[in-house]
Protein backbone atom coordinates (compact mmCIF):
# COMPACT_ATOMS: atom_id res chain seq x y z
CA UNK A 1 0.00 0.00 0.00
CA UNK A 2 1.45 3.41 -1.28
CA UNK A 3 1.04 5.83 1.80
CA UNK A 4 2.86 9.12 0.64
CA UNK A 5 1.43 10.72 -2.64
CA UNK A 6 2.99 13.50 -3.94
CA UNK A 7 0.84 17.04 -5.25
CA UNK A 8 -0.79 15.64 -8.43
CA UNK A 9 0.11 12.19 -8.01
CA UNK A 10 -3.59 11.32 -6.65
CA UNK A 11 -5.19 14.16 -9.10
CA UNK A 12 -7.63 13.05 -12.02
CA UNK A 13 -6.92 15.97 -14.44
CA UNK A 14 -9.37 18.16 -13.13
CA UNK A 15 -8.70 18.44 -9.31
CA UNK A 16 -5.50 18.25 -7.53
CA UNK A 17 -6.46 15.22 -5.00
CA UNK A 18 -8.60 12.33 -5.46
CA UNK A 19 -8.46 9.65 -2.65
CA UNK A 20 -11.35 7.26 -2.67
CA UNK A 21 -11.08 4.12 -0.44
CA UNK A 22 -10.28 1.79 -3.10
CA UNK A 23 -7.60 4.10 -4.12
CA UNK A 24 -6.76 4.04 -0.53
CA UNK A 25 -7.20 0.47 0.09
CA UNK A 26 -9.22 0.96 3.07
CA UNK A 27 -12.53 0.76 3.64
CA UNK A 28 -14.44 4.68 5.31
CA UNK A 29 -12.42 7.54 4.68
CA UNK A 30 -12.06 9.86 1.53
CA UNK A 31 -10.82 13.50 -0.43
CA UNK A 32 -11.41 15.21 -3.13
CA UNK A 33 -10.12 18.65 -3.27
CA UNK A 34 -12.23 20.38 -6.06
CA UNK A 35 -10.91 23.42 -8.21
CA UNK A 36 -13.70 26.00 -9.78
CA UNK A 37 -12.89 28.84 -11.77
CA UNK A 38 -14.24 32.34 -11.49
CA UNK A 39 -18.61 31.61 -11.83
CA UNK A 40 -18.10 27.78 -12.90
CA UNK A 41 -20.93 25.24 -10.89
CA UNK A 42 -20.43 21.56 -10.47
CA UNK A 43 -22.41 19.15 -9.46
CA UNK A 44 -21.62 15.74 -7.29
CA UNK A 45 -23.23 12.74 -6.30
CA UNK A 46 -22.56 11.08 -3.05
CA UNK A 47 -24.94 7.98 -3.10
CA UNK A 48 -22.85 6.05 -0.14
CA UNK A 49 -21.00 8.67 1.45
CA UNK A 50 -21.47 11.17 3.87
CA UNK A 51 -19.84 14.55 2.91
CA UNK A 52 -17.89 17.81 4.51
CA UNK A 53 -17.72 20.86 1.94
CA UNK A 54 -14.96 23.75 3.51
CA UNK A 55 -13.41 26.24 1.51
CA UNK A 56 -9.56 26.17 1.36
CA UNK A 57 -9.57 29.19 -0.92
CA UNK A 58 -12.41 31.47 -2.08
CA UNK A 59 -16.15 30.93 -0.94
CA UNK A 60 -18.80 29.25 -2.44
CA UNK A 61 -22.80 28.05 -2.55
CA UNK A 62 -23.53 24.61 -1.95
CA UNK A 63 -26.99 23.71 -3.10
CA UNK A 64 -28.39 19.89 -2.64
CA UNK A 65 -28.38 17.38 0.03
CA UNK A 66 -31.59 19.46 2.04
CA UNK A 67 -28.98 22.86 1.93
CA UNK A 68 -28.85 25.82 -0.16
CA UNK A 69 -26.56 27.76 1.31
CA UNK A 70 -23.23 29.95 0.56
CA UNK A 71 -20.38 29.36 2.90
CA UNK A 72 -17.75 31.96 3.64
CA UNK A 73 -14.36 31.13 2.44
CA UNK A 74 -10.73 32.96 2.70
CA UNK A 75 -7.77 33.51 0.91
CA UNK A 76 -5.69 30.84 1.50
CA UNK A 77 -5.83 28.26 4.64
CA UNK A 78 -3.38 30.40 6.32
CA UNK A 79 -6.22 33.38 6.60
CA UNK A 80 -9.06 32.39 9.28
CA UNK A 81 -11.13 29.36 9.43
CA UNK A 82 -14.14 29.13 6.73
CA UNK A 83 -17.76 27.64 7.24
CA UNK A 84 -18.49 24.19 6.34
CA UNK A 85 -21.45 22.53 5.35
CA UNK A 86 -22.36 18.89 6.20
CA UNK A 87 -24.58 16.16 4.17
CA UNK A 88 -25.86 13.38 4.31
CA UNK A 89 -25.35 10.34 2.18
CA UNK A 90 -27.95 10.11 -1.20
CA UNK A 91 -27.16 13.54 -1.74
CA UNK A 92 -26.76 15.49 -5.12
CA UNK A 93 -24.52 18.73 -5.02
CA UNK A 94 -24.24 21.52 -7.07
CA UNK A 95 -21.23 23.53 -5.87
CA UNK A 96 -20.78 26.57 -7.66
CA UNK A 97 -17.96 29.81 -7.03
CA UNK A 98 -18.38 33.48 -7.75
CA UNK A 99 -15.06 33.97 -6.75
CA UNK A 100 -13.32 30.64 -8.13
CA UNK A 101 -11.01 28.82 -5.73
CA UNK A 102 -10.38 25.55 -3.77
CA UNK A 103 -12.52 23.47 -1.90
CA UNK A 104 -12.41 20.30 0.20
CA UNK A 105 -15.05 17.50 0.18
CA UNK A 106 -14.58 14.66 2.73
CA UNK A 107 -15.96 11.95 2.79
CA UNK A 108 -16.97 8.91 5.33
CA UNK A 109 -18.95 5.60 3.50
CA UNK A 110 -21.97 5.93 5.99
CA UNK A 111 -25.19 3.88 5.75
CA UNK A 112 -27.30 6.09 7.82
CA UNK A 113 -28.92 9.25 6.48
CA UNK A 114 -28.21 12.68 8.86
CA UNK A 115 -29.45 15.61 8.58
CA UNK A 116 -27.38 18.22 6.61
CA UNK A 117 -26.46 21.21 8.69
CA UNK A 118 -24.18 23.86 8.57
CA UNK A 119 -21.17 25.34 10.62
CA UNK A 120 -20.48 29.01 10.69
CA UNK A 121 -16.86 30.25 11.31
CA UNK A 122 -17.94 31.89 14.57
CA UNK A 123 -18.59 28.72 16.07
CA UNK A 124 -15.88 26.53 15.42
CA UNK A 125 -14.00 25.56 18.37
CA UNK A 126 -10.43 26.93 17.96
CA UNK A 127 -8.04 24.84 20.27
CA UNK A 128 -4.34 25.31 20.93
CA UNK A 129 -2.02 22.17 21.58
CA UNK A 130 1.19 22.06 22.98
CA UNK A 131 3.93 24.40 23.99
CA UNK A 132 6.82 25.71 23.18
CA UNK A 133 7.59 24.26 19.80
CA UNK A 134 5.66 22.02 19.66
CA UNK A 135 2.66 24.46 19.75
CA UNK A 136 -0.46 23.89 17.63
CA UNK A 137 -3.37 25.57 16.64
CA UNK A 138 -6.44 22.63 15.85
CA UNK A 139 -9.40 24.55 14.14
CA UNK A 140 -12.23 21.89 14.73
CA UNK A 141 -14.72 22.75 11.93
CA UNK A 142 -15.89 18.88 12.27
CA UNK A 143 -14.25 17.23 15.43
CA UNK A 144 -15.79 14.53 17.06
CA UNK A 145 -17.44 17.15 19.69
CA UNK A 146 -19.49 18.56 16.53
CA UNK A 147 -22.77 16.59 16.83
CA UNK A 148 -24.18 14.92 13.60
CA UNK A 149 -21.83 12.58 11.12
CA UNK A 150 -22.52 9.40 11.28
CA UNK A 151 -18.64 8.23 10.91
CA UNK A 152 -17.13 11.48 9.22
CA UNK A 153 -14.31 13.74 11.51
CA UNK A 154 -12.33 16.95 9.54
CA UNK A 155 -9.94 19.14 11.71
CA UNK A 156 -7.68 21.70 10.33
CA UNK A 157 -4.15 21.89 12.21
CA UNK A 158 -1.56 25.20 11.49
CA UNK A 159 2.09 24.33 12.86
CA UNK A 160 4.20 27.81 13.24
CA UNK A 161 7.16 27.86 11.30
CA UNK A 162 9.77 25.94 13.12
CA UNK A 163 7.52 23.76 14.99
CA UNK A 164 6.13 20.51 15.46
CA UNK A 165 2.71 19.31 15.54
CA UNK A 166 1.10 15.71 15.72
CA UNK A 167 3.51 15.11 18.45
CA UNK A 168 3.72 12.95 20.63
CA UNK A 169 3.07 10.20 18.13
CA UNK A 170 -0.06 8.67 18.51
CA UNK A 171 -2.02 5.80 16.96
CA UNK A 172 -5.89 4.69 16.50
CA UNK A 173 -5.90 1.54 14.92
CA UNK A 174 -7.37 -0.92 17.42
CA UNK A 175 -10.19 -1.39 20.00
CA UNK A 176 -9.28 -1.23 23.04
CA UNK A 177 -10.70 1.44 26.10
CA UNK A 178 -8.34 3.48 25.14
CA UNK A 179 -8.61 3.42 21.36
CA UNK A 180 -10.70 3.30 18.20
CA UNK A 181 -9.48 2.15 14.35
CA UNK A 182 -9.87 5.21 12.73
CA UNK A 183 -7.99 5.83 8.97
CA UNK A 184 -6.89 9.23 8.30
CA UNK A 185 -5.79 11.50 5.38
CA UNK A 186 -3.25 13.88 5.91
CA UNK A 187 -3.30 16.77 3.20
CA UNK A 188 -0.59 19.42 3.10
CA UNK A 189 0.00 23.35 2.32
CA UNK A 190 2.93 24.92 2.77
CA UNK A 191 3.14 29.04 3.18
CA UNK A 192 5.56 29.90 0.73
CA UNK A 193 6.38 28.42 -2.58
CA UNK A 194 9.56 26.98 -1.52
CA UNK A 195 8.18 25.65 1.49
CA UNK A 196 8.49 22.48 3.39
CA UNK A 197 8.45 20.17 6.08
CA UNK A 198 8.37 16.54 7.54
CA UNK A 199 5.50 13.61 8.38
CA UNK A 200 6.20 10.25 10.08
CA UNK A 201 4.46 7.29 10.08
CA UNK A 202 5.24 3.90 11.77
CA UNK A 203 4.57 0.82 13.59
CA UNK A 204 6.45 -0.66 16.39
CA UNK A 205 7.22 -4.09 14.39
CA UNK A 206 8.94 -2.21 11.49
CA UNK A 207 6.24 -3.06 8.32
CA UNK A 208 5.62 0.68 8.26
CA UNK A 209 8.03 2.98 8.72
CA UNK A 210 8.33 6.64 6.73
CA UNK A 211 9.91 9.84 6.81
CA UNK A 212 8.72 11.93 3.98
CA UNK A 213 9.33 15.24 3.04
CA UNK A 214 5.94 17.31 2.51
CA UNK A 215 5.18 20.00 0.27
CA UNK A 216 2.06 21.80 -0.81
CA UNK A 217 -0.75 19.89 -2.06
CA UNK A 218 1.07 16.28 -0.84
CA UNK A 219 -1.36 13.50 0.40
CA UNK A 220 0.10 11.20 3.09
CA UNK A 221 -2.65 7.99 4.12
CA UNK A 222 -2.26 6.26 7.56
CA UNK A 223 -3.88 3.31 8.22
CA UNK A 224 -2.44 2.38 11.06
CA UNK A 225 0.72 3.24 12.89
CA UNK A 226 1.97 5.64 15.23
CA UNK A 227 2.14 9.27 13.02
CA UNK A 228 3.91 12.40 13.97
CA UNK A 229 5.87 14.32 14.58
CA UNK A 230 4.89 16.76 11.47
CA UNK A 231 7.69 19.69 11.57
CA UNK A 232 7.52 22.74 9.92
CA UNK A 233 10.54 24.19 8.46
CA UNK A 234 11.59 27.45 10.00
CA UNK A 235 10.45 30.01 7.83
CA UNK A 236 7.57 28.06 6.44
CA UNK A 237 4.13 27.90 8.30
CA UNK A 238 2.41 24.16 7.81
CA UNK A 239 -1.19 23.31 7.05
CA UNK A 240 -2.88 20.15 7.17
CA UNK A 241 -6.62 19.07 6.94
CA UNK A 242 -6.99 15.72 8.57
CA UNK A 243 -10.01 13.55 7.44
CA UNK A 244 -10.83 10.70 9.75
CA UNK A 245 -13.24 7.96 9.46
CA UNK A 246 -13.85 4.66 10.77
CA UNK A 247 -15.84 1.95 12.23
CA UNK A 248 -17.07 3.34 15.63
CA UNK A 249 -20.51 3.84 15.62
CA UNK A 250 -20.40 6.44 18.44
CA UNK A 251 -17.65 8.12 16.08
CA UNK A 252 -15.26 8.50 19.03
CA UNK A 253 -11.96 10.12 18.64
CA UNK A 254 -9.52 8.10 21.17
CA UNK A 255 -5.96 7.88 20.37
CA UNK A 256 -2.77 6.51 22.27
CA UNK A 257 0.42 8.34 22.48
CA UNK A 258 3.33 6.35 21.66
CA UNK A 259 4.69 5.34 25.43
CA UNK A 260 8.52 5.73 24.26
CA UNK A 261 7.56 9.23 24.25
CA UNK A 262 4.34 10.26 25.97
CA UNK A 263 6.34 12.01 28.96
CA UNK A 264 7.12 15.04 27.11
CA UNK A 265 3.18 16.01 27.62
CA UNK A 266 4.24 16.19 30.99
CA UNK A 267 6.63 19.03 30.65
CA UNK A 268 3.86 21.29 28.72
CA UNK A 269 2.80 22.04 31.65
CA UNK A 270 5.72 24.51 32.91
CA UNK A 271 5.91 25.83 29.08
CA UNK A 272 4.45 28.86 27.53
CA UNK A 273 1.95 28.42 24.11
CA UNK A 274 4.22 29.87 21.48
CA UNK A 275 2.30 33.34 20.96
CA UNK A 276 1.52 32.92 17.19
CA UNK A 277 -0.15 30.47 17.90
CA UNK A 278 -2.19 32.47 20.12
CA UNK A 279 -2.40 35.08 18.43
CA UNK A 280 -4.69 32.57 15.52
CA UNK A 281 -6.63 31.80 18.15
CA UNK A 282 -7.83 35.33 19.14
Amino acid sequence: MKLFHPAGAVGDGTDPVRVSPAMASWHHAGLAIVSLDRGETRSFDFAHEEVAILPLEGSCRVEGGGLDVDLAGRASVFDGVPDLAYLPMGSSVSLSSDTGGRFAMATAVADEERPAFVVRSGDVEIEVRGAGQATRVVNGVLSADVVGPQRLIVVEVLTPAGNWSSYPPHKHDEWSEAEVPIEEIYYFEINGAEGFGFHRTYTLDGEIDETVTVRNGDVFLVPRGYHGPCVAAPGYDMYYLNVMAGPDPERRWLICNDPAHAWVVDGWAGELPDPRAMERKR
